[in-house]
């Protein structure tokens, strides 16, 4: 008997999970193939995702898959929002409340998150652990540091017996999201045949190409008849205005004007989306557009969309990255490495190439 079938049930199937991702949407994106492998194997069981407060959203557009959200309060060791050390108490409390039959560890190499989800009260628990010598056959599986991001997590769930071969990514929308997006690109005159979406912003400022670079490409690609959109959120408003100002063709200004799922279905209209390795990346890989991603600090190996024919990923080759640092220290040399005309010539392949046909 694996961490998984426990004898919960008359079936021997587990009625409650828990599954532990407290990151952000890009990351939860590349969690949705294990997510969907997990509700095929156990469709009756009731999941909880313990995740971010921002995950709400997230949550409501994959209820197919997750029926709850369990709000992580965070702690120091989790960089991804500011903790709140005095509510784990009460959070821990109501975990354990839930009774869960099994919780996984889906959230990295389990150095800090394992405890997290130990604490969790489920009778068994399962997930990635960091050296071989903390592995259990059936449960716990070394942290697979090769593997894209969407291929560890279905490794992990085949470790524990569960069929997930299935690696695309996917990210409904609604039909009102598909026609308020329809309403902009007309609003805004734009052709989405001839539309190429950039979007500057990343949350970390390592991760940012720089925006001077991202309005060069713009206006090439402008002045060979294509029609460029810049695409953010409302916290990257000033990013954006930076590559519109410095643009000679005046891209159309779409940032903060779109909520998520207006975002998704924009981008699966259009021909192209140009990016930083941030969360649009794998918005673009969800909804099956070709893009071209700017890895500047990342690891590339980790992070980029599975399917490079038809995602076109450019990482420089300096000693030091990928790193984990908020803002880089020495002048940023793994995106200076990056010249507007490589960004172009990847663009204007991609675009040469791609049968992308909108939804």
């Amino acid at each position: 008997m694996n961490a998984i079938n426990t004898p919960a049930g008359p079936s021997g199937q587990p009625a409650r999970i828990a599954v532990f991702r407290a990151l952000q949407l890009g990351d939860m994106l590349c969690a949705v193939p294990a997510l969907r492998a997990l509700r095929h194997a156990f469709p009756r069981a009731h999941v909880t995702l313990v995740g971010l407060p921002g995950a709400r959203d997230f949550v409501r557009r994959f209820d197919r898959y997750i029926d709850e959200l369990l709000e992580f309060p965070g702690t120091t060791d989790f960089p991804e929002q500011a903790p709140r050390e005095h509510d784990l108490p009460a959070f821990y409390r109501h975990a354990q409340a839930h009774r869960f039959d099994v919780a996984l560890q889906l959230h990295g190499s389990g150095r800090h998150s394992n405890a997290v989800v130990r604490n969790l009260g489920a009778r068994r628990w399962a997930g990635f652990v960091p050296t071989r010598a903390e592995t259990v056959p059936g449960s716990r599986m070394v942290w697979p540091d090769h593997l894209a991001e969407p291929l560890r997590y279905l490794a992990l769930l085949r470790y524990l017996g569960i069929p997930a071969f299935d690696s695309s990514l996917e990210l409904p929308v609604t039909p009102p999201e598909e026609a308020a997006a329809q309403a902009l690109l007309r609003h805004e005159g734009l052709d989405p045949r001839r539309t190429v979406l950039v979007h500057p912003g990343a949350r970390l400022p390592s991760r940012r190409w720089p925006t001077e670079r991202f309005a060069q490409v713009a206006a090439a690609l402008g002045a060979q008849g294509w029609q460029v959109a810049l695409t953010g959120t409302d916290d990257e408003a000033a990013l954006a205005a930076a590559v519109w100002r410095a643009c000679a063709m005046r891209p159309a200004n779409l940032c903060g004007r779109t909520s998520l799922g207006e975002l998704a279905a924009l981008a699966g209209r259009c021909r192209l989306v140009i990016c930083n390795d941030t969360g649009m990346s794998h918005v673009a890989a969800a909804v099956g557009t070709p893009s071209v991603v700017i890895a500047s600090g990342s690891d590339a190996r980790r992070w980029a969309p599975l399917d490079g024919s038809r995602h076109a990923v450019i990482a420089a080759d300096v000693p030091c990255r990928p790193c984990s640092h908020v803002v880089c220290p020495i002048g940023h040399p793994c995106a200076l490495a990056v010249p507007a005309s490589e960004v172009l010539a990847r663009a204007r392949s991609q675009l040469e190439e791609s049968h992308h046909v909108a939804y």
